[in-house]
């Protein structure tokens, strides 16, 4: 089968469990769907086993031939930030751009060294000592919370105003201050030639503030563009431009694509979308990208699921697959509660903002296409014949898994007691004013 086959397939199947998750009402529709994935994951490698692996050679051959990596980092990434960014109200974002910029960069930073100090002091007893770089690689993949993930799940719970744009801003900008330090970490590993301070800061630059700075660009020449459209539909469909081409240019220009689809979605969602859309032409295209948002949430959530068939848990690995996932949730803890110390100062928060701030950072998609991306052949240890890329995909698995099912089934309670201190909050500052 050809790629584009298996992608149709895929689709058909993203489609038809994204149906039948509609029908766990108690749970949300990303979460249904992962646990579904699961489920026909595990039915294909017992099942599919046991009739012989005719069933389960084809999934795991037609998963291999997809590329996600790919398919992710060079696909739907671009359409699902720029779909996220759209509704970002810039007014809202401007009250929280402190707390989003240091949640995004120097919690990201901070949990990349925790991560990958505390993984590089407990290897050795659970029989696999690691090198300080490979621990960082896995530090610095898994610590940028997923914007994707965290989109999907809280768009429908309805968290307050204040602490969603802090975890919607702090994911939507940190995956591309993750990628960049995942690739300087990257170097450090497996370059022969060390990098030094000026070039990882020049490749920060060069990436991130370029990634801004080039959607910022992008987003003002087409707000200028839509007064030519004459018609709605030739307005929606300039906004494709952003996430296909738009994401081209940016990888053919070395800056973040990621970073430059959320700034461009900024600017088309406050400034061109006002200016241009009437409000039944809005109404229409906000509908549209939701689709879009809905059908790739779908496919995505789907394929990690299903990623279970390509994964080895070998039994070496293990125990690193159950304490990654304490291991992550303790540095998480400790980069948002330090931040929010100073944060406390200045400003009053809800007193349930950190904790859904750490539980409601999930990871998802591009923490695996990071991990995927790290070289086969790589051992780390001789003896069992463990691979780094085995390792760090295990781990980085198990993480996932848990921070979607039971980070993002879970969230429910935290939001809602959230919700009930908001209301409180607002019906207190109003009886005060009368």
């Amino acid at each position: 089968m050809t790629s584009y086959q298996i992608l149709c397939i895929l689709c058909a199947l993203a489609l038809v469990t994204s149906v039948a998750s509609s029908r766990l009402h108690k749970l949300q529709e990303t979460v249904a769907i992962t646990a579904l994935a699961l489920g026909m994951s595990l039915l294909l490698l017992l099942g599919g086993k046991a009739l012989g692996g005719h069933v389960y050679g084809y999934f795991v051959a037609g998963l291999e031939k997809l590329d996600f990596q790919a398919l992710l980092l060079n696909g739907m990434l671009g359409f699902l930030l720029f779909a996220g960014a759209l509704q970002i109200r810039l007014k809202i974002l401007r009250h929280q751009k402190w707390e989003i910029l240091i949640l995004a960069f120097v919690s990201t930073l901070l949990s990349t060294f925790i991560v990958g100090g505390l993984l590089y002091y407990i290897a050795p007893m659970l029989g696999l000592p690691l090198a300080l770089s490979h621990c960082l690689l896995f530090g610095a993949l898994i610590s940028p919370t997923d914007p994707i993930a965290v989109l999907a799940i809280l768009k429908k719970m309805g968290a307050p105003e204040d602490i969603a744009i802090q975890v919607e801003g702090e994911s939507l900008f940190n995956d591309g201050i993750g990628l960049v330090i995942f690739v300087a970490i990257s170097h450090l590993a497996f370059s022969t030639e060390p990098l030094t301070f000026s070039q990882i800061s020049l490749l920060f630059v060069q990436e991130a503030l370029g990634g801004v700075v080039y959607g910022a660009v992008l987003g003002v020449l087409l707000h200028h563009f839509f007064r030519y459209c004459e018609e709605e539909t030739q307005l929606m469909l300039v906004t494709l431009l952003i996430p296909t081409a738009g994401y081209v240019i940016a990888e053919v220009l070395g800056v973040s694509g990621p970073l430059a689809m959320v700034s461009a979605g900024i600017i088309i969602g406050n400034y061109s979308v006002p200016k241009y859309f009437a409000r039944q032409e809005r109404v229409k295209l906000y509908t549209f990208w939701s689709l879009i948002e809905s059908f790739f949430n779908a496919l995505l959530f789907l394929l990690l699921g299903l990623l279970l068939l390509l994964v080895t848990f070998k039994a070496p690995l293990w125990w690193f697959m159950l304490v990654a996932i304490p291991l992550v949730l303790t540095a998480r803890a400790v980069s948002v509660y330090l931040p929010y110390i100073g944060f406390r100062l200045v400003k009053s928060y809800n007193p349930y903002a950190e904790s859904i701030l750490i539980w409601g950072g999930l990871r998802g998609g591009l923490a695996l296409a990071m991990a995927m991306s790290l070289p086969e052949g790589v051992i780390i240890d001789s003896q069992t014949g463990a691979e780094l890329r085995e390792l760090v995909l295990v781990m980085t698995y198990a993480v996932v898994v848990f921070s979607i099912l039971v980070q993002g089934s879970s969230m429910t309670g935290l939001i809602r007691r959230s919700n009930a201190v908001a209301t409180e909050a607002n019906h207190q500052i109003a009886t005060e004013r009368t």
